[in-house]
């Protein structure tokens, strides 16, 4: 199975730059930020490859029934023809190839992750005029339908199955031991999900130690996002320095102290003592 690798610099700074201008529009377009994400971890999409996807999501779109009915039915028509026709869905090994975090290569093979497939369901219903959304359940991503106090979800890495309260609860359960709560099923904005999908990227180049260029992509498409946590910068600089780019990691560690020096002087001074370590290691 081919592992993508990142295109060339210039490619790649034009397409952060997109990705950057693109989330902090008002309204930023999912399927656009992870058509672009996907260009900045795979080489070989270009344009034409962008523009492809997204006529396959209309394409997809085109074969809903017009206004079927209320939130069940828009979430049953996703399934049958998603999950159903098309063969949409996902298994425990798709978790082991990148592109299952990538929109092309999941419209390509119709496989992928929970987020990647909702995102899928997401930008085909939004489409065809569904009252649809994302949920961010713990553990699990999945897709709503409807104003909250008639929900539907549906687990599109389950082929869409509808789930009821009792199996969202279970999902979640299963993956945090925590119980189910309402503000579980609040919408995900555009945001939010991307930065989710870079979760998942940046967890699978964690599990690989060789595939380094891959974690350094997805904690900087981060670092592009709005809002971001600190720490990330820190996730950065130890990246660096594991690449070898010892001067560069030392100055992200000194930024990052000098950021938490006033809430945690002590962790501060730590990261500094790395920073130190990491230049002394040029000699």
């Amino acid at each position: 199975m081919r592992h993508p690798f990142p295109p060339p610099p210039e490619r790649s700074a034009a397409l952060r730059l997109r990705f950057a201008e693109e989330a902090r529009c008002e309204k930023p377009d999912l399927s656009a930020l992870c058509l672009l994400l996907g260009a900045v971890a795979d080489g070989t999409l270009d344009e034409a490859g962008m523009d492809a996807a997204q006529m396959e999501l209309d394409r997809l779109a085109g074969q809903l029934p017009f206004r079927p009915g209320g939130p069940a039915a828009w979430a049953r028509a996703l399934r049958s023809v998603l999950g159903e026709r098309c063969g949409f869905g996902g298994s425990p090994a798709d978790y082991q190839w990148l592109g299952s975090s990538l929109l092309h290569e999941v419209l390509r093979r119709r496989r992928g992750l929970p987020i990647l497939l909702s995102v899928v369901w997401m930008e085909v219903a939004r489409r065809a005029g569904a009252p649809v959304y994302g949920v961010a359940l713990p553990g699990h991503f999945v897709v709503g339908f409807g104003p909250q106090d008639e929900q539907v979800l549906a687990d599109p890495f389950d082929g869409g199955r509808l789930l009821s309260g009792a199996d969202a609860e279970l999902l979640v359960v299963g993956a945090t031991g925590a119980r189910l709560t309402p503000s579980m099923l609040t919408p995900a904005d555009p945001l939010e999900v991307v930065g989710r999908v870079l979760n998942n990227v940046r967890a699978w180049a964690s599990a690989r130690p060789e595939r380094s260029d891959v974690a350094l992509w997805a904690v900087e498409l981060a670092l592009l996002l709005p809002a971001h946590p600190a720490r990330l910068r820190y996730e950065r600089a130890q990246i660096l320095v594991q690449r070898g780019d010892f001067v560069a990691g030392a100055a992200e560690m000194e930024v990052y102290a000098d950021l938490v020096d006033v809430v945690d002087a002590s962790l501060a001074e730590k990261v500094r003592g790395q920073a130190t370590a990491a230049r002394a290691r040029l000699n």
